[in-house]
C-alpha cells in the first residue's frame, strides 16, 4: 500500500512538546511502522526549529533491538539499501542535516544499521519524498502558510494519517 504520513507544525504550538513527539513519531520503531511520521512539515517560524530537530535526532542511540536502544536494525540488507539510496537522494537533492549511513554496532558486523537521518528543504518530485522510506529518516518540508501545508499533504499521493501540531481551534478544524 504505502505510507508517507506527515505532520505540520504550526508556530503557535509548544516547542519542546512537538519536537519531542517528531523525534517519537519519525524514529521509533526505527520508523518501520505503518503510521510512522516520515515527512515534517514546517510552518512560518517552526523552519527556526531545524537546528534543535537534529540535535535531538542525534542523541538517539543504534543498538540490538533486544536490548534497550532507540534505533534498533532494519528488517533486511535489502531494505537498508532501499533506504540508504533514498538518503543519497536527499543528499544529492535536499540538504543532508543528518546522515545515518555507515553506522556500526560492536559485537554485530553484519547488523543492518542505519541511524537516525534528517533531511531538509524535500519538495514534490525527489525520490526521499515520493517514496515510501520504512526507516529513520526524516522529510522536512518548508511552507509560510497553513494553507500551503495543507495543499501540500493533500497532493501527495500516500498517506494513511496525517496530524498537526496547533493550539489553535480554528487552525485545527481548518485542517
Amino acid at each position: 500500500m504505502g505510507a508517507k504520513n506527515h505532520c505540520i507544525v504550526m508556530p503557535d504550538c509548544e516547542k519542546e512538546d512537538a519536537i519531542n513527539a517528531l523525534i517519537g513519531a519519525c524514529f521509533g520503531s526505527t520508523g518501520q511502522r505503518c503510521m510512522a511520521i516520515s515527512v515534517v512539515v514546517l510552518v512560518g517560524d517552526t523552519q527556526k526549529w531545524v537546528p534543535e530537530i537534529v540535535e535531538k535526532a542525534k542523541t538517539l542511540k543504534v543498538g540490538p533491538g533486544h536490548a534497550n536502544f532507540d534505533i534498533s536494525p532494519t528488517q533486511s540488507a535489502l531494505h537498508l539499501k532501499h533506504i540508504e539510496r533514498l538518503i543519497a537522494d536527499g543528499e544529492k537533492n535536499a540538504t543532508l542535516l543528518l546522515d545515518g549511513r555507515g553506522v556500526k554496532v560492536e559485537g554485530y558486523p553484519k547488523g543492518n544499521w542505519i541511524g537516525p537521518t534528517v533531511i531538509d528543504n524535500c519538495k514534490q518530485g525527489m525520490a526521499c519524498y515520493e517514496e515510501e522510506v520504512f526507516g529513520p529518516v526524516m522529510n522536512i518540508v518548508r511552507v509560510d502558510t497553513l494553507q500551503e501545508a495543507i495543499d501540500f499533504v493533500n497532493s501527495n499521493k500516500w498517506g494513511n494519517g496525517s496530524s498537526i501540531f496547533t493550539k489553535n481551534g480554528h487552525t485545527a478544524r481548518k485542517y
